[in-house]
C-alpha cells in the first residue's frame, strides 16, 4: 500500500511525531536529573502522557487522511493512559512511602495520625 499523502498531512503528522520523540527525551533526561525517587516519579509519567497524545493525533491524522474520513479509535490509547498513568504513579507513590516509613525514614506522617492526636 503506497498511497501519496498530501504534504498538509505529512507536514503535521512529522511534527508531532518529533515532538513525542522531544517528550521522551525530556522524560528521560528528568529521570536522571532528579535527586529522590519522588521527584523522579513525574517526569516521565508527564512525558509519556504527553507523548502518546501526540502519537495519538499523528495517527489520526494520517488514517484519517487514508481512508478519506475520520478515523478516531487512537484516541482510546490516550485516554486509557490518562486515566491509569496518575492511579498507577499514585500506587507507587504510596508504597515507596510506606517503605520508607516500614525503614525508619524521616519521612511525613500519615495523614490520619494527625487526626487522631490533634482530637479531631
Amino acid at each position: 500500500m503506497s498511497a501519496e499523502l498530501p504534504l498538509w498531512v505529512e507536514i503535521p503528522v512529522a511534527l508531532l511525531l518529533v515532538l513525542s520523540s522531544l517528550f521522551a527525551l525530556i522524560g528521560a533526561i528528568g529521570l536522571v536529573r532528579m535527586k529522590d525517587y519522588f521527584q523522579r516519579m513525574h517526569p516521565p509519567a508527564l512525558a509519556s502522557t504527553l507523548g502518546a497524545w501526540c502519537v495519538a493525533l499523528a495517527s489520526i491524522i494520517y488514517f484519517s487522511a487514508l481512508k478519506s474520513g475520520p478515523v478516531l479509535h487512537a484516541w482510546l490509547i490516550p485516554i486509557l493512559l490518562s486515566i491509569t498513568v496518575p492511579v498507577t504513579t499514585l500506587l507507587l507513590a504510596r508504597a515507596a512511602l510506606f517503605r520508607k516509613r516500614m525503614a525508619g525514614d524521616d519521612v511525613p506522617a500519615e495523614v490520619s495520625s494527625r487526626r487522631t492526636e490533634s482530637g479531631s
